[in-house]
């Protein structure tokens, strides 16, 4: 029974996850006015972002600056292949709901946590997996409406989707309060606060996207209900496999694109985790602004802590080494 709760207390947030969507999609009925408080979504996002930012220190970067080759690699495959096998992926899904899903997941920004994490566990540079995701973060407001407009464009359902207004909200909401965070950060005590109880803050943001994840669950169950149990089950099963493949694949095509290239070992290792990683947090504030399936952006974000975990592990094995020379860089959560 110990071992039992010290795992479950170990994967307190993939059980808390599963806990709120199921009692999101139970109770959606009493609770379907609160995915519509916008007001309310906004300043999750923000206040979460504001979190995960604070206690990352940009000292933390310094190797990804000075190999920029693995960064920028990582970021074509994050915000360039990535979409785009995405996109052929979803040529292939007759269900539109889930094909538009998956293209949203596909065009948000890498993980701030667990792309790091899981680059370091693999005996990878994680510098240079902080360094991508702050910068597709920084970047994703100009770029995922970009390749939004390139998926709907004005197709029937997409009428809201205004450029504009997506790079506005997404500058406010996402770049705003990172930037914000680093702005505090020069109060010296603070940051140094800040960094020493990075755990905290990785919790507290981590139950801000738990709540982002019950709005979801909210409002996707009236459309599972819709689907019938057949149908949903199937538009599960399908999803499932589209995230996993366009993960998978978009993993292994950046790690082996990055040792024929000639990099370093542990930076290749970082590409294949940054380049393929994608954050809950700004999927499920496009889903609910477009009013697109949440399924598929939680799926990838579950299906990638599961996948990774295994790649982990088996990259680690492959050489006989554990957590090589880099220091832990100071994330927040997610």
């Amino acid at each position: 029974m110990t071992d039992i709760a010290e795992r479950l207390k170990k994967r307190w947030f993939l059980v808390s996850l599963v806990c709120v969507f199921t009692v999101g999609v139970v109770f959606h009925e009493s609770l379907a006015s609160i995915p519509d408080w916008r007001q309310l979504r906004s300043g999750i996002v923000f206040v979460v972002l504001y979190l995960m930012a604070l206690p990352l220190s940009l000292k933390a970067i310094s190797s990804g600056l000075q190999r920029p080759a693995g960064a920028l690699l990582s970021i074509f495959m994050n915000y360039g292949l990535l979409p785009l096998v995405a996109y052929g992926v979803s040529l292939l899904i007759t269900d539109q709901q889930v094909a538009r899903g998956l293209l949203v997941a596909a065009v948000t920004p890498c993980t701030l946590a667990s792309a790091s994490v899981w680059t370091r566990k693999a005996g990878g540079n994680d510098s240079i997996s902080i360094l991508v995701t702050l910068l597709t973060n920084l970047l994703c407001f100009v770029i995922a409406p970009l390749w939004l407009l390139f998926y709907f464009g004005s197709s029937e359902g997409m009428e809201q989707l205004s450029l504009n207004a997506m790079v506005v909200k997404l500058g406010a909401l996402v770049v705003l309060p990172m930037t914000l965070a680093q702005f505090t950060r020069i109060h010296r005590p603070t940051a140094v606060w800040a960094t020493a109880h990075k755990k905290y803050f990785s919790i507290a943001a981590q139950c801000g996207i738990l709540s982002m994840v019950f709005m979801g669950a909210i409002k996707v169950a009236p459309e599972l209900i819709e689907a019938g149990t057949d149908k949903g089950v199937v538009m599960v099963l399908v999803t499932i496999v589209s995230v996993l493949f366009v993960h998978c694949t978009v993993f292994w095509i950046g790690l082996f694109s990055g040792k024929a290239l000639g990099l370093d070992r542990p930076d290749y290792i970082a590409v294949g985790f940054a380049g393929s990683q994608k954050t809950l947090m700004v999927g499920l504030l496009i889903c609910m602004e477009l009013k697109v399936l949440v399924i598929p952006m939680v799926l990838y974000h579950v299906g990638q802590l599961f996948v990774d975990t295994i790649f982990a592990d088996y990259l680690n094995d492959e050489t006989g080494q554990s957590e090589q020379s880099f220091p832990p860089a100071a994330v927040g959560s997610e």
